[in-house]
């Protein structure tokens, strides 16, 4: 199998594909892309993905994009780790908070873009906006934790990496975040999987 990803490995997106490749065990490689000089709109990729976006996976000829079908598509197909729960109300939530988290919170994504987590950048006290999303992110994941699980439905799945990469965006930048939900991140931060594509050697800024 082949991954498209971007140059920086800062995408969250490319990031969960990859963990997704990860904890299913199976071998692949990575390409990058320099979306900065427009690679992903180039003739050769464009004809692979769809969407003209990272990541792309390529399964013989086979290509898909978008994180979220890649992980479906990985945990329909292939033995290993289930990469969501077996239960399907508790599936049909893991999907949905995938949904949310690549769909709102757009303020939030923007001023605390995931190269504040992969690429050291500093930027300027949130907004207002930026602050009523990170309110919203902070409703979701206490409604979903209430328990003080380690993870949000029973057993790990692709969600948990997801939502623990939106509350990295504010842990890595030194905002505040709840301590509790700050302790749930940086524990499924060091998933092996995660820790994987956080050691990429990536370009000097």
């Amino acid at each position: 199998m082949l991954l498209y990803v971007d140059a920086l490995y800062a995408s969250p997106y490319a990031m969960s594909a990859f963990v997704a490749l990860h904890e299913k065990a199976v071998p692949f490689h990575m390409q990058t892309l320099n979306l900065k000089t427009g690679q992903n709109k180039e003739a050769a990729y464009t004809a692979l993905s769809l969407t003209q976006r990272v990541p792309c996976l390529v399964d013989g000829e086979f290509a898909l994009s978008e994180s979220s079908a890649i992980a479906e598509y990985l945990h329909e197909t292939l033995p290993g780790t289930p990469l969501y729960p077996t239960q399907p109300r508790l599936r049909a939530k893991a999907r949905q908070l995938q949904a949310w988290l690549r769909s709102d919170l757009m303020p939030l994504r923007v001023e605390r873009s995931t190269e504040v987590i992969f690429c050291g950048h500093r930027a300027q006290p949130l907004s207002a906006e930026a602050q009523a999303a990170v309110q919203k992110l902070f409703g979701v994941a206490n409604a979903l934790l209430l328990e003080g699980n380690k993870n949000l439905f029973g057993t790990w799945c692709i969600a948990d990496t997801d939502l623990a990469l939106m509350l990295y965006r504010l842990v890595a930048h030194g905002d505040f975040v709840p301590e509790h939900l700050a302790s749930w991140a940086k524990h499924q931060w060091e998933r092996p999987s995660v820790q994987a594509w956080c050691a990429q050697p990536r370009p000097q800024p």
